[in-house]
């Protein structure tokens, strides 16, 4: 019989100390709290972690790591748009497994400016931009590069009412409408060179602006079967939602 070991100190301070800043805020929430929603002393608290800006950086532990992961998975896919895809959808998913940590972080910016957990952290972000655009980017895939990557966190922040696997796919169907940029449509849809050419208005490839036959009556039937949102369908069919809603003719877009 397999009997699941109980946490030890340590782990029991940290997730405790995540719930008490979750509820509080970092700034608000105090070591004392802690010791007493766990029934330990104080100095039982600091023995384990001497500060409480050493408590939230073993609490950012997985947040650095996950990103870390996100970066190293990224390069070792030799195309680009794979790679791409990968920072898109890897960086997706560590917000949402350290969604509460992300609301402590995001509800105490000011507080934790100076803080070097959270320097480190925004530093981590920098890179994933810079691994996202490659080494010649232009304005409009810089402003584009950061509006996805803000379209990944805000969410995850703002919308923890909404269960994990709906939000994942409202995020994503938010980010593909992004991307059907004419100035960015290309970043994820095909692979590029080095150094990108000037911007001519004309529309690059993107997802595909229309569906076959086929593809319209399976996407009808799944809308019509309603256990799916209108962003779950369009990323499974891979197209925009925009498209998407063109053969959704006589229906009210669902949220």
């Amino acid at each position: 019989m397999n009997e699941r070991k109980p946490p030890d100190t340590r782990a029991r301070i940290l997730e405790t100390a995540l719930d008490v800043f979750s509820e509080r805020g970092y700034q608000a929430g105090s070591m004392r709290e802690i010791a007493d929603r766990l029934q330990l002393t104080k100095a039982a608290v600091f023995y384990h972690f001497p500060s409480k800006s050493v408590l939230l950086a073993t609490l950012c532990e997985p947040l650095s790591e996950g990103l870390e992961d996100v970066l190293a998975r990224a390069r070792r896919i030799e195309d680009r748009v794979g790679a791409r895809r990968q920072l898109i959808e890897g960086t997706l998913d560590v917000y949402i497994r350290n969604r509460k940590l992300l609301y402590v972080v995001m509800q105490d910016l000011t507080t934790l400016a100076h803080d070097r957990t959270f320097q480190h952290y925004i530093a981590l972000i920098e890179r994933v931009h810079a691994a996202f655009t490659g080494p010649y980017p232009d304005v409009a895939v810089r402003v584009r590069t950061v509006q996805i990557f803000a379209m990944l966190g805000d969410p995850v922040f703002l919308c923890r009412d909404v269960p994990i696997d709906r939000l994942r796919a409202e995020i994503m169907a938010g980010v593909w409408t992004l991307l059907d940029d004419p100035a960015t449509s290309g970043l994820v849809t095909r692979d590029e060179p080095e150094r990108p050419a000037a911007r001519t208005g004309a529309r690059r490839p993107g997802r595909p602006r229309a569906l076959d036959e086929a593809k319209a009556e399976a996407a009808r039937r799944m809308y019509e079967e309603g256990d799916r949102t209108v962003g779950e369908i369009a990323e499974r069919l891979g197209v925009s939602r925009a498209t998407l809603y063109r053969h959704l003719t006589g229906r009210a877009p669902s949220a």
